[in-house]
């Protein structure tokens, strides 16, 4: 059997190892193991160029302050991620597709309009972030580095061809280089740990520039995309044939997610820890992802600045494939409009050229592009949310209120941010 048929194999024989665990054949993290995937694609999202921007000015600017919000925002996203598995699990279908199925037709072209919006802001922040990476590791123009991003993420998405488990892997690749990056941040520039904890739980803003990163980091942390995409991964990969094994492929999940975006919530909270660390006291002014590197450079030395770009740059290309796959599951779910991948990558990155072709600053359009995601989080949100609680869509599985209580503040709050954001805009 030749190289390419073991690869093309990886698929099957996880589904098999998922089959063996449903039916009990496979126990503890052995029993986990083939279900480890769809929670760490979607956790990328929680690990974007976006956050990178939105969490740096929060550090830089405000030093442990916000980390509160970033700490409530990966609550909600948990709460999210899990409720899309959930959701896809149960009914087979993903959440645009049963959007399409029970909401009336004006509202649903209407959602594809605004996810739409969504999954090229999204792709903004994803591709800018990777060629900054490029650009600044290689001394190479930015759209220099934009073009080799899309380059690079088309051949990465080519791996979709040989079914779901080769993307999850390449994709916990990407996860683990980000990870280790901030391990090594922490170690080199370790924080204040009392004024970390303290702000991580006690509640605090500090006029209108930090009302606006609270609402980019949420933006940035709970991503429209990723609940759209999580619900339709689980769709293809084990399929449980009975209530039995659909409760129990849901507990494999809901660990699969704690875990996860456990993960990614701590490289974000280490995110705006460097930068309170490294920039607050005397580099304040530092906002931009590059203005950040050739800061650390003389300030911590080329270890901590070339793991900062590192994981920049792992971050971009990876969440450029995940953005790209969630991007296909809106379009062809909401509308049944398929396209083919590269015609799908071709028009999402449309907006990421004219920026950086009109000479935007590169950081400040990752911020904007991540508010924007934050004011079309909503839409999946209620949608979400109105689904898992009917009984004709869920049976015997939709959640109880205790859940449902959880979902709706957890959704006040999100509209809560947005609404003191707008009023701040169109206040002034």
């Amino acid at each position: 059997m030749n190289e390419v048929a073991i690869r093309a194999n990886l698929s099957d024989r996880t589904a098999l190892a998922g089959r063996t665990a449903l039916s009990g054949g496979r126990q503890g993290l052995r029993g986990l193991l083939p279900f480890v995937g769809p929670a760490v694609v979607a956790s990328i999202a929680y690990m974007d160029p976006g956050n990178f921007a939105t969490n740096i000015q929060a550090g830089a600017r405000h030093g442990y302050m916000l980390l509160w919000v970033v700490l409530l925002a990966n609550v909600i996203a948990m709460l999210f991620q899990a409720l899309s598995a959930r959701l896809g699990i149960v009914t087979g279908h993903s959440l645009a597709t049963l959007c399409r199925l029970h909401f009336p037709r004006p509202l649903v072209v209407a959602m594809w309009l605004v996810s739409e919006i969504a999954a090229m802001a999204t792709d903004l922040a994803e591709s800018i972030g990777a060629a900054i990476g490029i650009s600044v590791l290689f001394h190479l123009p930015l759209l220099a580095g934009l073009l080799i991003t899309f380059a690079i993420t088309w051949g990465l998405l080519t791996f979709q061809s040989r079914g779901f488990r080769p993307i999850e892997l390449i994709i916990t690749g990407f996860v683990g280089i980000i990870s280790l990056a901030y391990l090594v941040e922490l170690f080199i520039a370790p924080p204040a740990w009392g004024q970390f904890f303290y702000h991580s739980v006690v509640p605090q803003l500090d006029g209108a520039g930090s009302v606006t990163l609270a609402v980019g980091i949420v933006g940035a942390t709970v991503m429209p995309h990723a609940i759209y995409l999580h619900s339709a991964m689980m769709t293809d990969r084990v399929q449980a044939r009975t209530d039995g094994e659909r409760w129990r492929l849901i507990r494999y999940s809901n660990l699969e997610v704690l875990v996860a975006l456990t993960l990614a919530g701590l490289v974000n909270m280490a995110m705006v820890a460097m930068a309170a660390t490294v920039f607050h006291q005397g580099h304040a002014d530092v906002g931009e992802i590059e203005t950040a590197y050739h800061t650390l450079l003389p300030v911590l030395g080329v270890v901590a600045a070339g793991a900062f770009m590192t994981s920049l740059l792992a971050s971009g290309l990876s969440s450029s494939v995940v953005g790209t796959m969630a991007g296909q599951v809106i379009m062809q779910d909401f509308v049944g409009f398929r396209i083919p991948m590269w015609v799908r990558r071709a028009v999402t990155m449309v907006p990421a050229v004219v920026v950086v072709a009109m000479g935007v600053n590169a950081t400040d359009a990752l911020v904007i592009s991540q508010v924007v995601l934050s004011l079309v989080l909503p839409v999946p949100m209620v949608a979400l949310f109105v689904l898992i609680r009917r009984p004709g869509v869920m049976a015997g599985f939709a959640i109880g209120r205790g859940a449902q209580g959880l979902a709706t503040a957890a959704t006040v709050v999100v509209l809560g941010l947005n609404a003191i954001l707008l009023l701040q805009i169109f206040g002034n």
